[in-house]
């Protein structure tokens, strides 16, 4: 079996480096593989790209791993929403760049990544700053943009349970990313509710095989809000 169950949220981050692109799951706080960014945060790895859906929320998750000055790029969908604030004071501030990509160009781009496909049009953004320097096509009369994958060197994710061979099973809307995000990226890191022996599972119920994952972390559920933070 490819996939190793780590015994700590630390254990299952060693070896992240300077400079990696880091794929993070979750739709707002849903999803979001908390306990693995605190890990990171602990672990120290510095000058991150981080491709996520949001760009962080209140002080926790990945704008608390913003907050600890470690990244120096996000590439998103939604960089600001009313929790922003971390985000938003860093990039006033000229202390992180921002690359903003349309979400379903956001999914497709990783999902690419993930499939071997070295580029694809999609008419989302066209006519638009979002389509500046980018190739174009007009394509059954409309106008296309050429977008490229993203691929991360690292993926942090959440899953509902897993068992020992790596297969994950969501749980809702908390799945949001984290499938197309287990495809694209050199290392999968699934931070998870339960553990469960092989075969457990029912086959049916599992969205991303253990192939694509490389560990595993059983973690303490947390129900986290953000509200009053701020």
């Amino acid at each position: 079996m490819r996939t190793s169950i780590a015994d700590t949220a630390d254990a299952a981050v060693v070896g992240i480096e300077d400079g990696a692109t880091v794929l993070v799951g979750g739709f707002g706080l849903a999803g979001m593989p908390f306990d693995l960014i605190d890990a990171l945060i602990r672990q120290g790895a510095d000058d991150l790209t981080v491709v996520s859906n949001n760009a962080g929320n209140g002080d926790v998750g990945l704008a608390a791993l913003l907050r600890a000055g470690r990244v120096r790029k996000v590439v998103c969908s939604f960089p600001r929403q009313s929790d922003s604030y971390v985000f938003d004071e860093l990039y006033r501030a000229g202390r992180v760049e921002l690359e903003v990509v349309p979400q379903g160009t956001l999914a497709e781009r990783m999902r690419a990544a993930g499939a071997g496909i070295g580029a694809f049009y999609s008419p989302v953004g066209a006519g638009t700053p979002l389509a500046e320097g980018k190739e174009t096509r007009e394509i059954d009369g409309r106008v296309h943009v050429l977008e490229h994958p993203i691929k991360g060197d690292v993926a942090l994710i959440s899953a509902h349970r897993a068992d020992t061979a790596g297969n994950l099973v969501y749980r809702r809307t908390a799945r949001n990313f984290g499938p197309v995000m287990a495809t694209a990226a050199s290392t999968v890191v699934a931070q998870v509710g339960e553990i469960v022996p092989a075969g457990q599972l029912d086959p049916e119920s599992v969205v991303t095989p253990g192939i694509y994952v490389d560990r595993v972390v059983r973690t303490e559920v947390r129900r986290l809000t953000v509200q009053g933070a701020r």
